[in-house]
């Protein structure tokens, strides 16, 4: 009944000790929480990106103008140095720096692809257990490059660290180029197996017609895809040999032999050609799905006059009827990834005009891509054929009216290095403003990554910071290969449609933006694009005021 007042004493001590924790627990929050210029933490919800899909007219000229996607490649010649090296002997060292400089200046004019050419008669650009070491490198054909070098593998780290494709080109069927002045090593295969070939002018060619040859040219594309990481196979207009007068292809003998099922020699070798474009496709294919194919033929597929179906044009020589290649038919069957038509003529040619042949190849709808192959060593004043930078301009933006031309590609090099006309300026200024992504092959991959994760913004010294992480996948073809940066002022809405919004096209998950002004609010959108060129629909974003 009475009282234990030290037992009541303790008890109010231990909960006056709790409520003073407490009072100072509250008190250091307070303290925290109290809002000052260098730290305010905010309750309310962050501001969200919203991303627009529609566009208005004037958008939509932009957009015609500077289109977000776009083949943008060129040529690179190794074929008698005509563009890379620019002669035979020098060191690896020079031939690297001149490499550099080249893409260099492609990086320069928004090229987002390189075609460069391996093989050239029969050899190589690459280690290879089949062909010979080119000629063109050393200057005698099988002599290995100094230390160790491997030209294909150097030019492909070069290309893939600016984030540019890299197409191998090969000519299929140039066996040896000049019989008197070529350089021939002793295991060239025109040596192990002379049957295979004939002589045609001063050059000697693979015979198609014979299974074995086709066989083996499979085998010398496959060592490249299956060796090096291109994404492209690249065949030229080199088939059978340019029509020569008085000349004749020997080649009757094998037709008698495998040329049942044939009306005549013509449609045979047709076939013969036919047969190697299915057998190549299907093994490049077979071996790596995301590789493409594309070869770049001659313009004329046949003239008007010799096949209603034919072009306005009055050409010589026509890839049907001379190089025996039914170009027609490849894209009607989509037995390559790509056709890129050499169309060097320009709008005021009168045999072979560029207006009349970009109206051929575009007059049907195709499923797979069609690139423009434009004469740009023509801008160089001491060609007899020259032409201004203004029809160049021309000619690019015809094609952009094409609903089915899908970029361009640039013969060659050289006129890049030397800028011919400054050429440059004018790309840069005007069809070439602002970057451009690879169009998409949806038939070889439709699936588009996830999103990057966590967009983090922050202010430095000299810029804007952006941090992302990749985003996940479950198999290695929908991770992200690359990423898109964005950039938009004073505006929580997005138009992922438009190029001159891109800041970067890039592989580093980090970006600085060092042109953001101060006091200026920036909405950053960054979306990720596998190795297909697909872009995630979704995003990571971030919003800061410089």
């Amino acid at each position: 009944r009475y009282l234990n007042f030290k037992k009541v004493n303790n008890i109010f001590m231990k909960k006056s000790h709790l409520f003073a924790t407490v009072l100072i627990l509250l008190g250091a929050m307070g303290f925290m929480l109290s809002p000052n210029e260098n730290n305010v933490i905010s309750t309310e919800e962050p501001e969200k990106i919203e991303i627009i899909k529609s566009f208005t007219a004037k958008e939509k000229t932009f957009q015609f103008n500077h289109p977000k996607r776009e083949f943008r490649s060129a040529w690179i010649t190794t074929f008698t140095n005509l563009d890379w090296p620019s002669k035979r002997g020098l060191t690896s060292v020079q031939q690297k720096s001149e490499f550099i400089n080249i893409i260099n200046q492609f990086e320069k004019n928004s090229i987002n692809s390189v075609i460069a050419q391996v093989r050239a008669s029969s050899d190589a650009f690459y280690k290879s257990e089949i062909s010979p070491w080119s000629e063109w490198l050393t200057g005698e054909q099988g002599k290995a490059p100094d230390n160790n070098f491997d030209p294909l593998q150097f030019m492909l780290n070069e290309c893939h660290d600016r984030n540019m494709e890299f197409h191998a080109w090969f000519n299929p069927f140039r066996a040896v180029s000049h019989t008197r002045f070529s350089s021939i090593a002793k295991n060239h295969i025109t040596n192990k197996k002379p049957e295979w070939f004939f002589k045609y002018g001063n050059s000697k060619y693979y015979n198609p017609g014979i299974p074995e040859v086709r066989e083996y040219i499979i085998k010398v594309v496959l060592e490249v895809v299956n060796n090096y990481d291109v994404d492209g196979i690249h065949f030229d207009d080199y088939f059978y040999p340019y029509t020569i007068k008085g000349q004749v292809i020997p080649d009757s003998i094998q037709f008698e032999k495998y040329g049942l099922g044939c009306d005549n020699i013509h449609d045979w070798r047709r076939d013969n050609i036919n047969l190697l474009i299915r057998e190549i496709s299907i093994a490049i294919k077979n071996s790596k799905p995301h590789v493409k194919f594309g070869i770049s033929p001659l313009a004329v597929w046949r003239n008007k006059t010799q096949d209603k179906l034919g072009s306005e044009t009055a050409s010589g020589q026509s890839s049907y009827d001379n190089l025996y290649c039914d170009t027609k038919l490849w894209i009607e069957e989509d037995l390559v990834d790509y056709m890129a038509p050499q169309l060097y003529g320009s709008t005021k040619n009168k045999y072979a005009n560029y207006n009349s042949l970009i109206d051929w190849w575009t007059k049907n709808d195709y499923n797979h891509h069609l690139y423009v192959g434009h004469a740009i060593y023509k801008l160089d004043i001491k060609n007899r054929r020259s032409i201004g930078t203004d029809e160049l301009v021309k000619q690019v933006q015809i094609s952009r009216t094409k609903k089915n031309v899908n970029g361009n590609i640039y013969f060659r090099a050289q006129a890049f290095v030397k800028n011919h006309q400054n050429f440059q300026h004018e790309l840069t200024q005007s069809i070439y403003k602002f970057p451009a992504l690879i169009p998409a092959m949806n038939w070889i991959d439709s699936i588009a990554p996830a999103p990057p994760i966590k967009l983090k913004t922050k202010n430095k010294q000299y810029g804007v910071s952006l941090k992302w992480r990749p985003p996940n996948y479950k198999a290695l073809t929908d991770s992200a290969a690359y990423y898109v940066v964005y950039r938009y002022v004073e505006n929580n809405e997005a138009k992922l449609g438009l190029s001159d919004k891109i800041l970067s096209i890039q592989k580093s998950t980090y970006f600085l933006d060092s042109t953001a002004i101060k006091g200026v609010k920036y909405n950053y959108v960054v979306t990720a694009v596998d190795r297909s060129h697909n872009e995630s629909e979704g995003f990571s974003s971030g919003i800061i005021k410089r």
